[in-house]
Parts: structure tokens; sequence; C-alpha cells
């Protein structure tokens, strides 16, 4: 399991770093899964939260810049990570978030995922 969770952070690492979110949730999220940013309610559901994504993407996002892992550790069905995203968005702002991502997976696929960021 922790194998196949590896490989499937490697790949989806490598779709987020050439800035290919939509992909990336397409391939990877479980249909029942809830991602929740620190301490926000989770926005549970594959197609609300892929339609969220597309919204952000449609409205705020000017350019992808980069987005850089810089830990990772997989334990059973558990992976967490740390991560530096950073977006120029279209009201001319720069978002560097610097990130702790911690997630559980079930079928190959992300099932819960939090997001804690500095």
């Amino acid at each position: 399991m922790e194998d196949q969770i590896k490989k499937n952070l490697k790949h989806v690492h490598e779709l987020l770093a050439k800035g290919a979110f939509i992909e990336a949730m397409e391939t990877y999220l479980h249909d029942e899964v809830e991602l929740r940013e620190a301490n926000g309610a989770p926005k549970k559901g594959k197609k609300f939260n892929v339609d969220f994504e597309h919204d952000f993407i449609n409205n705020q996002l000017e350019e992808f810049v980069r987005y850089d892992v810089k830990n990772l550790a997989v334990n059973g069905n558990h992976s967490f990570y740390t991560a530096e995203m950073e977006l120029k968005l279209k009201d001319g702002s720069t978002m560097l978030s610097e990130q702790a991502v911690a997630t559980e997976w079930k079928d190959g696929k992300i099932y819960r995922e939090r997001y804690y960021h500095a």
C-alpha cells in the first residue's frame, strides 16, 4: 500500500509542479473526497472540488509560477508532505503559500486531505 501511495504522490507532485491542478484532481481525488483548508469547513465530493478549482483558475489565477515539494513521509494509508506554491493573481498580487499537507488515501485515491498554511 505504501509503495502505491508513494508512486501516486510522485505523479501528483509532477502534475502540480507543472500547474496541472485539474488533471491531478481528476486523476487522484476519490469520489467522496473531503478537502479542508486549515480550520475551514471541509469541501466534500470530487465534482464540487474540481468545480471549485476551475472557478479559482478561471476567475483569479493569472499565472502559475511554481509548486515545490520539500519533505515527504508515508505511513500506512496516510501521507504527509511540505510544499511551497507561488501564484500570480489577476488582481496583481502574488500568492506565496508554504503548506503542510496531510492526506488519508482510500483505494489509491485521495480520500481526506488537509492543508496547513503559513
